[in-house]
């Protein structure tokens, strides 16, 4: 029998494999308190283990919570006698269930169970995760995905020891949430007449087919509660007051620029004003949301936002009248700090992109997620924030992952599985004090050229699993270590769970894109890695305009 202690993706703190096995069937008993046993029975489905009555018996899967030990920590045990696991809380027995079921074989990720008993090798793994924030980002606005792959992501990212679900839900080319209270949005700002083809953002190649969907509150309910159960919060983002022009095609009159859901790409004009009737508006929306998704954090967005045109409007001319507001870009601040205030009366927590960190629309207690660099997420942490670690390079997966021509379309890299590998979430050069700020990090899957969920599997895994090692290590991935355990184990499990992911070697005939990466005609500054960095390096300094009186509320 193989050492599968040497194969566990992410790679645990301590794990030794020792002589000897277990033979677990249907018949093995499980023995822990109701609230654990129903938990287990869940995550080791399909095996439906029978409850053991009364004290632990020789022979079983006994399974303990014990307090005093890390955050997420457990010890999982197995010997001929049985499997002992013991964990600091509930997301410690999650992540030990998944760390045992990888000491199977492939087979026990199948919706079905393929054999009715294995023979798990003794040993023992103590583990527990360097930050609490852990996950990945799907851009379901772009192109939606139906509920069931949405859910299907949930397992993928549990497997993972993952413990965060960001649905960016909102966007110029789609509303993706049903509102009840304003039904406009359901009929007017969920679907676009057609798609732009290739990259030319300009042109008028667009593919004629109709492209919609939305989830209901009742979806978000269900997404939220099979998460949970999981040990996955659901980070719900309505990307404002930027990126709006799918909610202004209902709204028309509480915006500037375009007022249609797009079908093309880029930033666009369409842009909430910052009016007290806009912030109503989202206000409301975010309240059904929040009915539905059971979650401490709600994202507003607040990146690539142009401002250049809310002085001209009389509206918000006359709002930063009031306000004795001189700068366009001082209310998107007050725009995103006036939504933070109501979210904070539900005990919520905003998150913004950086943008909304360097233009001053935080509370002491957002998260700023930076996706620009090191650099400013450095400023913000050192200015007291919470971060979020979201670097494009090399935690973007919506870029190629390789060079080779037969990539298909993207929108530029490449960043490879060995730059995910490379993720540093609690960077070395920061101060302790610096990197005591870092929640942790976080991939990103940006879908303008991923248009439907096998080439979501292929563009997102295995790079996941780089990310996903680096966050809950805190540091970069072995990657040598890291393609063995892929090539030896982990693929495969992926296979067996269901998920198209890209070969080692490259893509399989079906996933490439031919000569569509050469084909490109690019407006984008900063298409590859070397391009981005000159454009992140040359960042302005943030200029936070929000005073003390404001920051300590």
């Amino acid at each position: 029998m193989s050492d599968r202690y040497a194969l566990l993706v992410p790679a645990p703190r301590h794990a030794a494999a020792q002589p000897g096995s277990f033979t677990l069937d249907a018949g093995t008993l499980l023995h822990a308190e109701p609230e654990v046993a129903h938990l287990v029975r869940r995550l080791l489905h399909p095996l439906n283990l029978p409850l053991a009555p009364g004290s632990a018996p020789e022979g079983v899967l006994s399974v303990r919570v014990e307090d005093g030990g890390q955050a997420e920590g457990y010890r999982l045990r197995v010997s001929g006698g049985g499997i002992t696991i013991t964990a600091t809380d509930l997301a410690g027995v999650r992540h030990a269930v998944q760390a045992l079921k990888q000491l199977l074989t492939a087979d026990a990720w199948r919706a079905a169970a393929l054999q009715g008993r294995w023979e798990v090798p003794c040993g023992e793994i103590e583990d527990a995760p360097a930050v609490g924030w852990r996950g990945g980002m799907l851009d379901v606005s772009r192109h939606f995905m139906t509920k069931g792959a949405v859910l299907k992501y949930v397992d993928l990212l549990a497997m993972h020891r993952m413990n965060r679900l960001h649905l960016h839900l909102t966007d110029d080319q789609g509303w993706r949430v049903e509102s009840r209270r304003h039904p406009a949005i359901n009929r007017r700002s969920t679907h676009r007449p057609d798609t732009l083809i290739g990259h030319r953002r300009h042109s008028n190649d667009y593919d004629g087919t109709p492209h919609g969907g939305y989830y209901t509150l009742d979806d978000l309910a269900e997404i939220s509660a099979y998460a949970a159960e999981r040990g996955i919060t659901v980070v719900p983002e309505l990307d404002l007051p930027g990126h709006a022009s799918a909610l202004l095609a209902a709204f028309p009159e509480l915006g500037t620029g375009s007022r249609e859901v797009l079908g093309g790409w880029g930033v666009s004009a369409g842009v909430l004003k910052p009016i007290p009737a806009a912030v109503a508006l989202v206000c409301e929306l975010l309240d059904e949301v929040l009915e539905a998704v059971d979650t401490p954090y709600v994202h507003l967005g607040g990146d690539e936002c142009p401002t250049e045109d809310w002085p001209l409007d009389p509206e918000v001319s006359a709002h930063m009248a009031a306000l004795g507001v001189t700068r366009a870009r001082d209310m998107h601040g007050w725009f995103l700090r006036e939504i933070a205030e109501h979210l904070a009366t539900r005990g919520k927590r905003m998150i913004v992109w950086d943008e909304g960190f360097q233009s001053g629309g935080v509370r002491a207690d957002s998260i700023v997620m930076c996706w620009r660099g090191d650099a400013i997420a450095r400023q913000a942490a050192a200015a007291g924030y919470d971060v979020v670690r979201a670097p494009t390079y090399p935690t973007y997966f919506d870029y190629d992952q390789s060079t080779s021509p037969g990539e298909p379309l993207s929108i530029g890299g490449p960043i490879t599985l060995e730059d995910a590998a490379t993720f540093e979430v609690l960077p070395g050069t920061w101060s302790e004090e610096e990197r005591g700020r870092v929640l942790g990090g976080q991939f990103q899957v940006w879908r303008e050229y991923i248009p439907d969920d096998r080439y979501l599997d292929y563009m997102t895994f295995p790079r996941a699993c780089a990310i996903a090692e680096a966050v809950w290590s805190g540091r970069p991935a072995d990657f040598a270590d890291l393609t063995r355990r892929l090539s030896e184990a982990h693929l495969a499990r992926l296979e067996a769970a269901g998920c198209e992911y890209r070969p080692l070697d490259g893509p399989h005939p079906w996933q490439s894109g031919g000569t569509g990466r050469r084909a490109r005609e690019t407006n984008d500054p900063h298409r590859t890695r070397q391009d981005w960095l000159a454009w992140s390096a040359q960042l302005p300094p943030t200029d936070v305009h929000v005073s003390a009186v404001e920051r300590s509320s």
